[in-house]
């Protein structure tokens, strides 16, 4: 089992600095390790052809977001952390007094 370790995580702002998409920038959808490759908002549009279901019926040409390789991003802005506040249900008192 080995991990991977990379400069970006999903949810992180990058900029594509090579590659035909040079200078574009946006989020990071996903990131796949294994294959050294990152989803990033609104980079690489390539056209999906859907065929005939019953979600689409009449078939339909669908854009999404294409996989670059996580070396042509450089990391722009990190992810913001919230600070989540544990959240603390009242603990129900028992009965002082039970039935005798």
């Amino acid at each position: 089992m080995n991990r991977f370790k990379f400069h970006v995580k999903k949810g992180d702002h990058v900029e594509v600095i090579s590659g035909n998409f040079r200078g574009s920038s946006g989020r990071i959808l996903a990131v796949f390790p294994g294959k050294q490759r990152v989803l990033v908002e609104g980079v690489r549009i390539i056209k999906k052809h859907l065929r005939k279901s019953q979600d689409n019926p009449s078939g339909k040409i669908a854009e999404r977001e294409g996989p670059i390789h996580i070396s042509n991003v450089k990391l722009i802005e990190r992810e913001k952390k919230t600070e989540k506040k544990a959240v603390t249900k009242p603990k129900k008192e028992k009965e002082a007094t039970k039935a005798a």
